[in-house]
Order: structure tokens, then sequence, then C-alpha cells
């Protein structure tokens, strides 16, 4: 068991520092780019952007860490009250709720208004604009928490391991 758990943890610590990373990049400065090309071009890149990412190895990552976060969290709550249980169960949560949550209930639905806008339209125009604001706000918090996630399971493992 103590195996099980030191590779989900692994993983998971990978798989947060991955998805971070990425919505680092576009926090940092892909979202400013973007922003800076004229509004079809933008429009059409990031609508570009949303639908090549979604790769079997994208989908592997962001869902295959979901699942380890999952059992971790479980696996936390029957352990409560051992080393290193308090940053397994914070790093799964984080994750949970800052990448899938997130991403979920914001992130995707402003990415299905832009697919569905026509770069050249005045609507997509006034659209991009609301959208570079809200997607990116909504990606700040999904970098934060990804992060907090990674050192959580840094700790975790330290603390089990």
């Amino acid at each position: 068991m103590d195996r099980i758990v030191q590779s989900l943890t692994l993983f998971s610590s990978l798989g947060a520092g991955l998805m971070a990373g990425l919505f680092f990049t576009f926090s940092a400065f892909m979202m400013s780019v973007l922003a800076k090309l004229p509004s079809a071009q933008g429009i059409a890149t990031m609508q570009s952007i949303n639908v090549s990412i979604l790769t079997p190895l994208f989908g592997f990552i962001f869902s295959g860490t979901a699942l380890a976060c999952v059992i971790l969290a479980i696996f936390s709550f029957t352990k409560w009250g051992g080393a290193g249980m308090g940053y397994l169960l914070a790093g799964s949560l984080l994750y949970l709720i800052g990448c899938v949550l997130v991403t979920a209930v914001f992130n995707i639905p402003l990415n299905d208004s832009l697919a569905a806008a026509s770069p050249n339209s005045v609507e997509g125009v006034e659209l991009w604009n609301r959208y570079v604001v809200s997607w990116t706000a909504w990606n700040h918090v999904r970098t934060v928490l990804t992060l907090a996630s990674l050192a959580s399971f840094i700790l975790a493992f330290r603390k089990l391991f």
C-alpha cells in the first residue's frame, strides 16, 4: 500500500506541477500577447488553442491527476492523524478545486462561448474583450491553487517517505 500511495503522490505532484506550469504560461504572458493582437486574430488563435490542447496526453495529465487526487483524498481520511495526511488531503483538494472545478465551472464555459463567436463580428470583438479579462482572472486562480497543490504534495512526500 505504501508503494501505491508513494507512486500516486509522486504522479500527483508531477501532474499538478505540469498543470501549474501550463496555467502560469497563460497568466504570465500568453493572454497578454493574445490581447495585443487584433481581436479577430486573438479570437481565432485562442479558438485554435482550445481545440488543439485536447490531446490524449493532456487528458491523461489533467484527468489522471484528478483521479489520483480522489484516491489520495480518500486514503488521507482513512489514515487521518498520520504523518503527512493533512498535506496529502490539502494537495488533493487544492488540485480538485483549483484545477478541475475552476476549469469546469469558469474556463470551459468561457471557451465554449468563444468557440461560438465569429472572429470578425462586432459581437465577437465585444465577447473577446470580456473573455480576456474573465478567463485570465480565473486562470490566475488555477495557477495559484495548482502551485499550492504541488507544494502540499511535496510536503506530504517529505513527511510520508
